[in-house]
């Protein structure tokens, strides 16, 4: 008869996760070693390879999870239609939310997807593109961008959010939810700059 999988194997799978991407995010994934990730998690090798059968799908399953749950943190946020500034708003928000506690992850995100085969990195490559489209679309929601401004304002905002763990002090800086909510005010307020600027110069030079 199979064996049944422990009732905390979940647990530990988190666990791991959690500590290899701290490991990965301070060390740099090239750098780190299975020893030294097993060291870092305060487990044994054994239980690491019980796991993951290598530092490669440790690294995947990271970025599955986070990008996963990133992803659908913004599909769980309604579409009114009747308020797209209200759905931008929580579109930001949800994005921002979804990075808390997981600032590793994030650099790791950052510094690591290229590292994985093509064929590991398609998938999440996959999961971005569909958290850019969503974001677009909640802007071009708001504001009609030509196709040219559409790709570069998306990416903008991403940037104001993706480096907030860069600079940000917990309990000294500004919160979370009203970080979200600066740049959601400053995305409308210059949205129709954005649009006036097009409607003057015609379409971006590619």
């Amino acid at each position: 008869m199979a064996r049944g999988l422990a009732r905390d194997h979940d647990d530990k799978r988190i666990a791991i996760r959690k500590g290899a991407a701290r490991h990965f995010a301070r060390h740099g994934y090239d750098r780190a070693s299975m020893t030294a990730l097993a060291r870092s998690c305060g487990v044994s090798k054994a239980l690491i390879y019980h796991y993951y059968d290598s530092k490669e799908m440790l690294l995947f399953d990271i970025l599955e999870a986070h990008l996963g749950t990133l992803l659908a943190s913004v599909e769980a946020v309604p579409r009114p239609g009747d308020d797209p500034r209200g759905e931008l708003r929580e579109v930001i928000r949800a994005i921002l939310s979804a990075y808390r506690d997981a600032d590793a992850e994030h650099q790791v995100q950052i510094d690591a997807l290229s590292a994985l085969p093509p064929d590991r990195r398609a998938p999440l490559v996959d999961i971005q593109r569909r958290l850019v489209r969503h974001l677009a679309d909640a802007l071009t929601a708001v504001a009609p961008l030509s196709e040219g401004h559409r790709r570069p304002a998306t990416m903008a905002v991403f940037g104001m959010l993706n480096w907030f763990y860069m600079w940000h002090r917990p309990g000294r800086d500004i919160g979370r939810e009203a970080y979200a909510d600066l740049v959601t005010d400053m995305v409308l307020g210059g949205l129709p700059a954005l649009l006036a600027h097009s409607a003057e110069d015609g379409p971006p030079e590619a």
